[in-house]
């Protein structure tokens, strides 16, 4: 939207999309292939992470939402890969499915993670030359800017995101695991010019929470919170 502004500010027409246009949501499960992740309770993080991306997408699908998932098997993808796709895509929101682990595996509860300030206005200019927007019709240098601009105007509403799925998630989960919105400059995030955020839905390795997050009923729960959280983002 604030790129559409900017594009007339400086000339250059484009067309609105239609409105009854499906909203792009990418969803991108953790980990994959080579790359199994955190590992407790007889899981892998990425089959976790895999369960419960697909898990959400039903919900979202079920609601008319047009979802991608970064990955649909168990193949690895690099971390920039799957921020590439959702911009590739001109999806509306991202979100990267995540579960944590301690090294004292003592840990337990829930976080989603925003860009810093530093990841937004200097790691992600690092990768401007590679993730760009496609943009008809606009000059590729103009683009490039829009893109920077885009990359810091999002994160208000990433924050918003956050603190939805947050809120979600303790609804199903109980306060006593509330870790918070954090900022971290999560590498899987930088160079989405979309709200994007990392959630955590626990900690795998914990001998309890790491059991529970491999129960359907838990993991059934846990794509409801995010789903719900997406929704009611989109519909702002």
């Amino acid at each position: 939207m604030l790129a559409r502004v900017l594009l007339v500010a400086i000339g250059c027409s484009v067309l609105a999309p239609a409105a009854s246009a499906k909203r792009v949501v990418v969803l991108d499960p953790g980990h994959g292939g080579s790359n199994a992740g955190a590992s407790g309770s007889g899981l892998r993080e990425k089959q976790v992470t895999f369960t419960l991306a697909n898990l959400v997408a039903d919900r979202l699908r079920a609601k008319g939402v047009d979802v991608q998932l970064t990955r649909t098997g168990d193949v690895t993808r690099t971390l920039r890969q799957r921020a590439e796709l959702a911009v590739a895509r001109n999806a509306d929101l991202f979100v990267s499915i995540h579960a944590n682990a301690s090294p004292t595996r003592t840990q337990r509860g829930y976080e989603t993670f925003v860009l810093t300030t530093k990841g937004v206005d200097i790691d992600g200019r690092a990768l401007r030359s590679d993730v760009i927007t496609t943009r008809p019709g606009v000059d590729p240098e103009i683009g490039l800017l829009l893109d920077d601009v885009e990359r810091g105007a999002v994160q208000w509403e990433a924050a918003d995101l956050a603190s939805r799925i947050q809120r979600a998630i303790k609804d199903k989960r109980g306060a006593l695991g509330d870790r918070g919105v954090r900022q971290d400059s999560q590498h899987v995030l930088l160079g989405a010019n979309m709200p994007s955020v990392l959630v955590e839905v626990g900690f795998i390795d914990h001998p309890v929470e790491g059991k529970e997050i491999a129960q359907p009923a838990v993991q059934s729960g846990l794509a409801d919170a995010i789903a719900s959280a997406i929704e009611d983002q989109l519909a702002d």
